[in-house]
């Protein structure tokens, strides 16, 4: 008997790693097609090109346990030409990690915010995700103005909900700091 469920676990192990690595590549495929790719559309305009295929794998640093981290960066192309750029980033908000994919245009100018991913209080913290809280960010650069209008920016935070609207400001900022590493790597 122990011989039998040894054997069909060993089995089951296999065949289900098999398919793991089988499935891969399309799994994230539909991830970026269907999570991403709206993001992308949202906070880019005017390229004629498919960014998901044109992404490039950006190699940002270790993590603490010195796994490489990786960042992947949507071109956005206008007759061959890259106009613009996308890509992700994370903020802190009160209840976890909130996920960011933010547009900027090759002079380091936000083209939009799109809140992909977050974990914050219904009704508060969820306001992240609305036109009011997410236009305000069109048309800012690395500067003084990307900060809560308390800390003397031009961005008017979520009332009831600072921490949300610190963590969004935040993953904003990471990714304007992060922007000419990645226009490098893209040009």
């Amino acid at each position: 008997m122990v011989f039998v469920l040894t054997a069909i676990c060993a089995i089951s192990a296999l065949v289900l790693a098999y398919a793991n690595k089988a499935t891969r590549a399309a799994r994230e495929y539909q991830l970026l097609k269907y999570v991403e790719e709206p993001s992308i559309r949202e906070v880019l305009k005017g390229y004629d090109n498919d960014p998901i295929k044109d992404r490039v794998e950006m190699f940002i640093g270790r993590d603490n346990k010195g796994k490489p981290i990786r960042e992947t960066i949507f071109p956005a192309k206008k007759n061959g030409k890259l106009i613009g750029m996308a890509y992700s980033t994370e903020g802190h908000g009160y209840h976890g990690t909130i996920e960011v994919m933010v547009g900027v245009d090759m002079n380091g100018t936000i083209t939009g915010i799109s809140i992909m991913q977050h974990s914050e209080t219904p009704g508060l913290g969820a306001r992240v995700v609305e036109p009011k809280f997410r236009d305000q960010f069109k048309g800012l650069k690395l500067s003084g103005d990307l900060n809560l209008s308390t800390e003397g920016g031009k961005i008017d935070g979520v009332s009831g909900a600072t921490y949300s609207s610190k963590g969004v400001v935040s993953a904003v900022r990471k990714a304007l700091e992060l922007f000419p590493r990645a226009k490098k790597e893209v040009s």
